[in-house]
């Protein structure tokens, strides 16, 4: 097992860090004040090909699986918030992918990602008022009149909301059903009955534009269901019938579980970017938060740089190894992903899990460090991005219940398998007896 990265990786890592450092490093400070969309950057980022149909060809194109979290963790070292602006129209992209045909996909897909030189963005709006991480209590409606959908409800906290050329938009067809007849739909920008409604004004990731959309009798053509309409009346006559999708809920399960280690990195971004920016802080020369805090043994360390304080050794040390236990984790899930191995116990979970308590966990204890001039520095943005990787993409405490739930049905079948290891053991040992006292009767 090497875990080293490769030349082409660390060359990608290297390309990475440099156009956070150079590029977004610069601008997060403006649009972090003023929540504003950060255009430069992203065209930048797309002019370097690291946005789009660029960005994703390149990080799809290593066989261990790697590139995106490096990706991920980079970008995002240098603002979580522009980062997300930059990679946001991902998840749509996404989404056409898993559930378009070929034509769709072929269609819209680049207008959610943008073609050449021109910039794309793409949005997925899933989440309602009442409606967040259970998708089962969506109420937007999709009604079929004619050759055209009507759509009605409003989805909020949606990422490019208001700014996307291309929103997937998840509704019911049929609400006697339920989750059961929900459907993804193409909207066009400036699509008739399509609107944006409140923006939201964030603790964090204030570069990335988060806003309500509102569909009020919206109209779009029938093929702008994803699938097509026989895969749709296909689903609804077997919600009808009362026919059960295990297989489909699985598929689902494990989609999240794949995308969620590239969430955990975005994280891992802001809490190496935290840990960074205070060790060379101690190394210059900075105070620590409060003397009376210094350990007992403070006469040992009179005169010397803070850095050599056993406070703060102590929490760097345990800054750098979360940090450390966390990206091994995003990794060993990325991997996995790539390469087919099922993340049957929960890897992806665990990954996004640990790697956004970590950030939250090291922004806070770096933030106590410094002390009260920590908000007049860069870790107070930091401390502020890092809040949302315990709660989009699935909450921290629903992460946990997925990690249970799929480690319970892990054990279930390895004891399963166990059991029926022991049986097909035991029935050759009973044959192989039957057959030495048959040999010895004959005998």
């Amino acid at each position: 097992m090497n875990f080293a990265l490769n030349d082409e990786q660390l060359e990608w890592q290297q390309r990475c860090r440099a156009f956070a450092t150079d590029v977004i490093r610069p601008a997060a400070p403006i649009h972090d004040r003023e929540e504003s969309v950060p255009w430069e950057v992203m065209k930048a980022a797309n002019a370097a090909g690291l946005s789009g149909l660029a960005a994703i060809e390149r990080t799809g194109s290593d066989p261990d699986g790697l590139l995106g979290p490096i990706y991920a963790e980079e970008m995002h070292f240098g603002c979580a918030g522009i980062a997300l602006a930059i990679s946001g129209s991902t998840l749509a992209a996404a989404g056409i992918a898993a559930s378009g045909t070929p034509e769709q996909i072929g269609q819209w897909v680049p207008q959610a990602l943008g073609i050449g030189d021109e910039l794309g963005l793409g949005a997925y709006a899933v989440t309602e008022p009442q409606a967040g991480s259970d998708v089962k209590g969506l109420r937007t409606t999709a009604k079929r009149d004619g050759d055209e959908w009507v759509l009605n409800g409003t989805k909020v906290f949606i990422t490019n909301g208001g700014i996307a050329d291309v929103t997937v938009v998840v509704a019911t067809v049929d609400p006697a059903l339920g989750h059961r007849a929900q459907a993804s739909f193409i909207v066009p920008k400036d699509t008739p009955g399509f609107r944006q409604g409140k923006k939201e004004s964030k603790i964090g990731i204030r570069a990335s534009q988060t806003t309500e959309l509102i569909f009020e009798d919206c109209r779009i053509p029938l093929e702008n269901l994803l699938g097509g309409m026989e895969k749709l009346e296909r689903k609804l006559e077997r919600a009808r019938s009362g026919e059960t999708s295990a297989k489909g809920a699985s598929n689902a399960l494990a989609t999240f579980e794949l995308t969620r280690p590239m969430v955990g990195a975005s994280a891992l971004g802001i809490a190496q970017a935290a840990y960074e920016w205070t060790m060379e802080y101690f190394l210059s020369g900075g105070d620590v938060a409060d003397p009376v805090e210094l350990y007992l043994d403070d006469s040992s360390t009179a005169g010397r740089p803070p850095i050599e304080r056993q406070n703060v050794q102590q929490v760097l040390a345990d800054v750098a190894t979360e940090i450390e236990a966390a990206r091994l984790l995003v990794w060993r899930a990325s991997w996995m992903g790539r390469n087919g191995i099922p993340l049957a116990g929960g890897q992806g979970s665990m990954s996004k899990l640990k790697a956004g308590d970590v950030a939250m966990w090291a922004t806070t204890r770096l933030m106590d460090l410094v002390g009260p001039y920590a908000a007049e520095t860069p870790l107070e943005k930091w401390f502020r991005d890092a809040k949302i990787y315990q709660l989009f993409e699935g909450t921290a405490q629903v992460q946990r219940l997925v990690i249970s739930r799929m480690q319970a049905s892990e054990f279930r079948e390895r004891m399963e398998g166990a059991r029926a290891a022991v049986e097909s053991a035991e029935r050759i040992v009973a044959e192989a007896a039957d057959d030495v006292q048959a040999t010895a009767t004959t005998a």
